[in-house]
């Protein structure tokens, strides 16, 4: 893996600060470190954070200069660590860089980033800072030079082989890893995000010490957790977005399901009726659907856009309800296996777990709970009789801009893909049936990609016939509305034509 840094184009912000920094104080020492170094090794600089260290410049000194390039947010200051935002980005609302000074961190023992003595040193050796960095991908640091008003490149510094691993496609902890963890277990969640991100094996020690210390992620002292659900929530969100597969694997394989999420572990042994299910247990049934969402067969039918992160927190819980709900004849007395109800209780406990562990809190991820919650409670919408279903009801799932039909539809076909009848024929007839519903609603949208506006609202229609407000309004409205999807009605004039030959029938 060979870069030419020299030939990298930085921001034209980053130079000019470097240049400002080198200028007023000669003796400093500027690097870029940790993430951002791991990113333009793997070329992934579109967003890429950026992440400064500064040498012999005392915090007082450098947090003064800092408040006259910018904003300087002094959480964090005792540390030795600002976040800074140039004054060229506080209008456009940019993200802050982290700019620090090298800095000594003693754990308390107990696993929580609070628990640290930390004292900043301007004169700390560059390898003692980046020796007490998680991972050796984010341990490297490239150090900036100005020779001659010219922005250079002058060091690469890798002290714990981050790049090699970075080669080998490898996680693995700085040091000692039961020690790095220790020090932070939102470590271990971070690695297996890393793992997921990237598409990277973990190092065995480094696996090892994360499920030998993983129960402890979910500890509370003194009435608080640890690691906070929003740190949980961030990290298992991300996992899953960028390989939910390999997220599943990692989480389960970690333990981390059995600290944080024991509910999801019931799909495991719990039977399905062999006549429809013969890939397995409730379990390997869900692995199959996520594994679904990249296939083949998928993109095909939907192209290869990312998917949201709804859609994937939906298929991980679209049958979370079945143990609990699950009947067998052996035990109930029904004639098969059955899962009477097991959307509506599966959302109902998919919606208190997005709660616990406080999902919607992620906001670079924007996850909606609401919109995942409804993707369970209704993934067995398209097996229902679609010859009998109403327009409206189309139109309320697949086109209503609240809702996320065509999240439903991917839903419906990895389900649909990982259930393996006995027969061997997956049925893909109800769900090729709702896109030619879909399509013949499409006929009647003539701009912004919307269905036409419904003719007439109540307080026309009870003006119009002379109507008391009341439940029967709403009847005339479905009606009417219903008959609009189906083409036979246009315009106002036919709508009240049409009203005026079934009022008398409603009202009574």
């Amino acid at each position: 893996m060979k870069i030419d840094f020299q030939k990298i184009e930085y921001k034209k912000e980053i130079i000019d600060f470097v240049k400002k920094i080198s200028k007023k104080f000669p003796e400093a020492e500027v690097f870029l470190v940790g993430g951002t170094v791991r990113d333009i090794f793997l070329q992934q600089t579109d967003q890429m954070d950026y992440d400064f260290l500064i040498r012999k410049v005392p915090a007082k000194e450098l947090e003064k200069f800092l408040n006259k390039l910018g904003k300087v947010n002094l959480v964090g200051k005792q540390f030795g660590m600002f976040k800074f935002t140039p004054n060229v980005f506080i209008k456009t609302k940019k993200n802050s860089w982290d700019i620090a000074l090298p800095r000594t961190e003693y754990s308390g023992g107990s696993g929580a980033r609070t628990d640290f003595n930390i004292q900043s040193d301007p004169n700390l050796s560059i390898k003692e800072d980046l020796s007490r960095r998680d991972f050796t991908i984010n341990s490297m640091a490239l150090k900036f030079k100005i020779q001659n008003s010219k922005f250079k490149i002058i060091e690469l510094i890798d002290f714990f082989n981050g790049q090699e691993d970075l080669k080998k496609k490898i996680i693995r902890a700085v040091g000692n890893p039961e020690q790095r963890f220790k020090e932070d277990y939102s470590r271990m969640l971070r690695g297996i995000r890393f793992a997921c991100q990237f598409n990277f094996k973990i190092k065995e020690k480094t696996w090892q010490a994360m499920k030998k210390l993983m129960p402890r992620i979910n500890t509370v002292l003194n009435g608080e957790r640890l690691i906070p659900y929003e740190t949980v929530a961030k990290e298992f969100l991300k996992s899953f977005y960028y390989a939910p597969l390999d997220a599943l694997d990692f989480y389960d394989q970690s333990g981390i399901f059995k600290a944080l999420i024991p509910e999801i572990l019931k799909m495991k042994k719990c039977p399905q009726p062999k006549i429809y299910h013969t890939e397995g247990d409730v379990w390997q049934h869900t692995r199959l659907a996520l594994l679904n969402l990249d296939s083949k067969k998928f993109k095909k039918q939907f192209g290869k856009e990312k998917n949201s992160i709804e859609l994937i927190m939906a298929v991980l819980f679209h049958d979370i309800g079945k143990p609990y709900t699950i009947k067998t004849p052996k035990k109930d007395g029904v004639d098969r296996i059955r899962f009477s109800g097991h959307d509506q209780e599966g959302a109902k406990l998919f919606k208190e777990i997005c709660q616990q562990l406080k999902f919607s809190s992620v906001s670079n991820l924007k996850f909606e709970t609401s919109k995942a919650v409804w993707l369970v409670v209704n993934h067995l919408m398209i097996f229902q009789n679609v010859e009998e279903m109403k327009n409206r009801t189309i139109e309320k799932y697949f086109f209503d801009e609240r809702y996320s039909g065509q999240d439903l539809l991917k839903l419906s076909f990895v389900d649909t893909l990982a259930t393996m009848p006995k027969n061997g024929k997956m049925n893909f007839e109800n769900f090729y049936k709702i896109i030619k519903r879909i399509e013949d609603l499409k006929k009647l949208i003539k701009e912004k990609n919307r269905l036409p506006q419904p003719i007439l609202n109540g307080h026309e229609i009870m003006k119009k016939f002379n109507i008391s407000s009341g439940p029967q309004i709403g009847k005339l409205l479905e009606i009417l509305r219903e008959t609009q999807l189906e083409g036979k009605i246009k315009n106002k004039e036919e709508a009240k034509k049409f009203l005026k030959k079934i009022i008398k029938k409603i009202i009574q």
